[in-house]
């Protein structure tokens, strides 16, 4: 198991795919760290050298923002909209959704499980 950003990510899979496992890589950073570091595509992580894994890491630490520091600075955009009192804000201390979608129906996710209304019959 290789650990890049202070993720253990999967040995048994390609390079590009593996990196999707740290939060803030998806498909399109991956492929450029791997082609930042010269690796081929079909490279898998169980064959990558300690130099090669020290390379990722290095790439990653100076031009990407990655788990703790990316959480930490999304939950403080939250925190700045709430303090604020935006729309948006209020929408995240409701816990409703953020992006215009229709509450009426659907919206679960957000809102959760649905709760019964006493008294009310069909």
């Amino acid at each position: 198991m290789a650990r890049i950003a202070g993720v253990n990510i999967p040995t048994n899979k390609r390079v590009e795919i593996a990196l999707t496992y740290i939060h803030g890589i998806g498909r399109t950073k991956a492929r450029q760290i791997r082609e930042t570091v010269g690796l081929p595509p079909e490279k898998r992580v169980s064959q990558l050298s300690d130099a090669e894994v020290i390379r990722i890491r290095e790439v990653i630490d100076q031009g990407y923002m990655v788990e703790g520091d990316l959480r930490r600075e999304v939950a403080m955009n939250i925190k700045r909209l709430m303090d604020l009192g935006t729309y948006r804000g209020l929408r995240h201390r409701r816990g409703l959704p953020v992006r215009g979608q229709r509450t009426h129906t659907n919206a679960r996710t957000r809102k959760g499980p649905a709760r019964p209304i006493a008294g009310k019959k069909k």
